[in-house]
């Protein structure tokens, strides 16, 4: 087989390669072919490595409680070039998720359902903290402890959807109480 139809093979099967994964990256130009017999059989092209997910979340964890309200927090991460926007949530724990924001009100801070959901701007992040923006875990259905593992889905406005873990911790700080007729809002 001559060289120049091996290089021809390899530059279609990585270009098949690539528009079968869906994969954002574009293909490369083939190497030009040169006259020189090939030493060594041809190999199959290393499959295109899949794109990052759009959506990642750093440090996420929930504030551990015996029963009612909690919260979970973390820093979203975009990796994309596109705003995303995260419009819900859900989770085992509770039939009731809520995306918050902490705001001040007649110089007391309240926690309310963030209108629009979390945008979390292209190329960088949103923090979720502790008297901030949270995602709101009403009426739990079971303690969270220190170390548990708490599963969360995230819808975004796209459709699309993100899950991860979040660990329980103990968390005393930002004065917030997440037991019921503390909520304001």
């Amino acid at each position: 087989m001559s060289s120049r139809l091996v290089s021809s093979l390899l530059a279609l099967a990585t270009a098949a390669t690539v528009v079968s994964c869906g994969s954002a990256e574009t293909p490369t130009a083939a190497a030009p072919a040169t006259t020189a017999p090939a030493a060594a059989p041809a190999t199959a092209p290393a499959a295109a490595t899949p794109a990052a997910p759009a959506l990642s979340i750093t440090d996420p964890w929930v504030k551990t409680a015996k029963e009612g309200m909690t919260a979970a927090f973390g820093t979203l991460v975009n990796n994309s070039a596109a705003d995303v926007t995260v419009v819900s949530g859900a989770s085992p724990l509770s039939p009731m998720i809520e995306l918050h924001e902490v705001v001040d009100k007649d110089g007391k801070m309240v926690m309310q359902p963030k209108q629009g959901g979390f945008v979390v701007p292209a190329g960088g992040s949103h923090e979720l903290a502790p008297g901030g923006d949270h995602i709101m875990i009403m009426d739990a259905k079971e303690p969270v402890e220190p170390g548990a593992e708490v599963p969360f889905t995230l819808t975004l406005a796209d459709g699309g959807t993100f899950a991860f873990t979040a660990i329980g911790k103990d968390f005393a700080g930002a004065k917030e109480d997440y037991q019921p007729g503390s909520h304001n809002g």
